[in-house]
């Protein structure tokens, strides 16, 4: 059988901390779709992953964002920038986020947070709204919406998914063989759950969501923090 997805694995240290994430390449007919691309100046360790699975990463030909954390979209200029030919894919809700035209709702969160964190925690919360200040935006190309089918992994469709965020979607195969969740789900304890729930946009709408995709009962869930869950 064809090979219909790849799951790259990037690691980036934070401290002493380390932090892996997961997005994933899905193959069709014409097609070689990247969903998610990491975090800003980390293009090369992308790459890199690309060629350990065998993927060039000229012949990507669309780049889908699930929504506008700065983990899932900070190498998107970059990577447009290099590979002009990629379509980046994203929710209408998304776009203008996205595009500049309105303000990253994460960093009006960090803003509005600021002022009420302890004075020990104000300099990490600076650090995190200066980061998504300096975010490159992206436009994307093509507008998606729930409910559209294309033939990547094999045929998949994408699933509307918000909560995280308003225009967060996801991607199910149409056989169920695996979802790939971005942030709409973690894998916590062998367990998906909702993504940090104390900031997630709509919590309620957030669980909703994830009672979404597990009624599907895939035999995959890609989950971006996490990593695979095999049912």
């Amino acid at each position: 059988m064809d090979i219909r997805y790849e799951i790259l694995d990037l690691e980036y240290v934070f401290g002493d901390g380390k932090q892996h994430i997961f997005p994933a390449v899905l193959f069709g007919k014409d097609d070689i779709v990247l969903i998610d691309c990491g975090y800003s100046d980390s293009l090369c360790m992308l790459e890199d992953q690309l060629r350990i699975h065998g993927i060039e990463p000229e012949t990507l030909t669309k780049l889908v964002l699930t929504h506008q954390d700065d983990d899932h979209i900070g190498n998107a200029t970059e990577l447009k920038k290099k590979y002009p030919a990629i379509q980046v894919l994203a929710s209408l809700a998304e776009t203008p986020y996205l595009s500049g035209e309105r303000k990253n709702l994460r960093l009006q969160q960090g803003e509005e947070l600021q002022p009420h964190l302890l004075e020990e925690q104000k300099a990490l919360g600076e650090q995190f709204c200066e980061r998504y200040r300096n975010l490159d935006s992206v436009q994307p190309d093509v507008i998606l919406y729930g409910g559209e089918r294309f033939d990547w992994g094999g045929g998949c469709e994408i699933i509307a998914t918000p909560g995280h965020t308003p225009g967060h979607i996801s991607i199910r195969s149409l056989d169920n063989e695996f979802l790939v969740t971005g942030d709409a789900a973690v894998l916590e304890g062998n367990k998906l759950a909702v993504a940090n729930p104390e900031f997630c946009m709509d919590r309620k709408a957030a669980e909703h969501s994830l009672e979404k995709i597990t009624r599907f009962h895939c035999r995959h869930y890609v989950c971006y923090h996490g990593g695979v869950l095999k049912c």
